[in-house]
């Protein structure tokens, strides 16, 4: 692991979600940009001394040399925006796979050459987009794809939250400090953070690529240098049109990620903060509700279902199914083997350049007087 030191909170996510399927043991870490934080870290999470590193350079290039059987198989990056594409170049350069924190990396040129290395090598890379791992936005996905719900129409994508509506990245808060930093967040603050979230998901359930898009970007709260609030026109590539709108000063508002998708039959409704439950709504019959585990459902969704039904499976869950899908694929390749169809289903780099692309484009439309731009 690459960051996710003491007092992260990304950090231990990504390992709870890696551990849940017993598939992946953390057998080395650089923890910290700080070396002292780092070793600390790592024998707080029980790792043995000679495995703690003082920097990543360091515990690639020490893993690299140690036996087959020994050597860590693969590297999860899970530290702020700007830190992402140093480690992942060296980690993939050096022959290792790749698990990575969304966004990307920091912009669109770093983006563009993680893309062409991990084409270059062949090796496997994910991007934590996590709410496409639960088994109801699955459901979803497979119901368009299997054009239960006709030509596509429209599609709401939304992702509001509240905890920015002051100023949070004032009163030490680590989390609010980077993610409001340009430095080492990027161009965009609330939409690279959760708009990426929001983009990603309406083309993951929909099948669908944005080609257009007329964003109206705003910053709220005084003194701040990213944006905090955003509302976006999209344009899909079958004529579908779209409203995505992420914002991080919509006050009492938690992780409240909901997607609508309107197709000539019906529409769909998921919500995050219901995430065992999809609304399927017809234009000439009775409302359907979904639940996890409950059939009749599309083997992808079954194939992500852990526990019997009635039992709540939420955001670790579905942040596992990155990890154990990413396992599958990284333990075929070893074994040169084709892995199952049924667990290749995970963001990849290509996910992870449409992000940074949205991130680009809003922010430039966002900037624009004539607005419309080209995906």
């Amino acid at each position: 692991m690459v960051g996710g030191g003491i007092g992260a909170f990304i950090g231990g996510v990504h390992r709870m979600a890696a551990a849940l399927d017993g598939e992946i043991e953390l057998v080395c870490g650089a923890f910290s940009s700080d070396p002292e934080k780092s070793k600390a870290s790592g024998a707080e999470l029980g790792l043995p001394p000679d495995r703690c590193y003082g920097t990543f350079k360091e515990m690639i290039q020490r893993e690299k040399r140690l036996r087959p059987d020994k050597r860590m198989q693969f590297v999860s990056i899970v530290t702020p925006n700007h830190v992402h594409f140093a480690p992942a170049k060296m980690a993939l350069e050096n022959g290792f796979h790749v698990i990575c924190d969304k966004p990307l990396a920091f912009n669109m040129k770093e983006a563009l050459a993680l893309e062409k290395l991990v084409e270059k090598t062949g090796l496997v890379f994910a991007l934590t987009h996590n709410y496409t791992g639960y088994p109801m936005v699955k459901q979803a996905r497979q119901m368009i794809k299997h054009g239960e719900l006709g030509n596509i129409r429209k599609v709401v994508v939304e992702y509001p939250q509240g905890w920015l509506s002051t100023k949070a990245e004032d009163t030490g808060s680590k989390q609010a400090a980077w993610r409001t930093d340009p430095q080492r967040s990027g161009i965009a603050g609330a939409m690279g953070d959760i708009g990426t979230h929001a983009e990603n998901l309406a083309e993951y359930v929909t099948g669908l690529k944005i080609t257009e898009i007329c964003a109206d970007i705003s910053i709220f709260v005084p003194g701040r240098q990213l944006d905090d609030d955003g509302n976006v026109l999209l344009h899909f590539d079958n004529g579908a049109k779209g409203i995505l709108h992420a914002s991080q000063i919509s006050a009492g508002e938690e992780n409240n990620l909901n997607i609508r998708v309107y197709g000539e039959k019906g529409g769909l409704e998921w919500r995050q903060m219901e995430p065992n439950t999809l609304i399927v709504k017809w234009l000439n019959r009775q409302t359907q509700i979904f639940r996890t585990g409950v059939g009749p459902l599309y083997p992808e969704s079954l194939a992500h279902t852990r526990i019997p039904a009635g039992h709540p499976e939420g955001y670790l869950e579905a942040f596992a199914n990155i990890y154990r899908n990413f396992a599958h694929c990284v333990r075929a390749h070893i074994e040169g083997k084709k892995p199952n169809p049924m667990y290749t289903d995970f963001p990849l780099v290509g996910d992870g350049v449409r992000g940074m692309r949205f991130i680009e484009k809003v922010i430039a439309s966002g900037k624009s007087k004539s607005k419309w731009v080209r995906f």
